[in-house]
């Protein structure tokens, strides 16, 4: 049996599970909800969404040509594209992006299937959390996207880290090491992956840095 084909294969069920999971999320939401702020700053829910299935509807030669006009800034690219997709997709077409593509190879630029996982699950959180929706990601997801997270991707995704330890207190999962911060594994993975939470999710001394005030 081949072990690697067998991981490569349960990463992919993952990626469609939580992909389908999200629509789902997305279908429920009241109207008000997309216009509500998100953990992604100057997003709101629409634009996250629309952001999510970005991969799928744009393809390779597109996106290259957008970065293009967007003079070589794809933070600038991502942003005017979300803009525009959220305005001119209904809700029920955002949703309908992420559950139709559920089994699509999209991965991030020389990036793993696990990296695609965490896109889809992080940007969930950004909706989900501060709407208080409650979700709670798969824990064999979500492990798969907590093994991702490294010195490399915390720089990458601008998480000061520097002299901090993220400790899971729901899962045996730890990352770093300096003044202990406590939280949910989901939350720390978002503060892996750059985020500033709400009040009252972290704990620890070093809770107030990745705290919204």
């Amino acid at each position: 049996m081949d072990s690697g084909k067998d991981t490569t294969a349960a990463v992919k069920a993952a990626i469609a599970a939580e992909r389908r999971d999200l629509a789902d999320l997305l279908d429920a939401l009241p109207s008000a909800a997309w216009d509500a702020p998100s953990l992604c700053a100057g997003w709101r829910v629409r634009e996250v969404a629309a952001h999510m299935s970005m991969g799928f509807r744009y393809p390779f030669g597109r996106q290259a040509r957008e970065v293009l006009k967007a003079r070589g800034n794809l933070h600038r690219m991502t942003d005017r594209l979300a803009r525009h997709d959220a305005a001119t997709a209904s809700p029920r077409q955002l949703a309908a992006f992420l559950r139709d593509n559920a089994d699509h190879p999209w991965k991030p630029p020389f990036g793993t299937p696990a990296l695609a996982l965490g896109h889809d699950v992080v940007h969930g959180l950004d909706i989900a959390l501060p709407l208080d929706l409650r979700r709670r990601v798969p824990e064999d997801r979500l492990r798969i996207v907590l093994d991702t997270v490294s010195p490399r991707s915390a720089k990458f995704f601008g998480a000061a880290l520097s002299g901090v330890a993220l400790h899971a207190d729901d899962l045996d999962w730890s990352f770093g090491s300096g003044t202990p911060l406590y939280g949910a594994a989901q939350d720390l993975l978002l503060v892996a992956f750059g985020r500033t939470l709400p009040a009252g999710r972290l704990q620890g001394e070093a809770s107030g840095r990745f705290t919204a005030a």
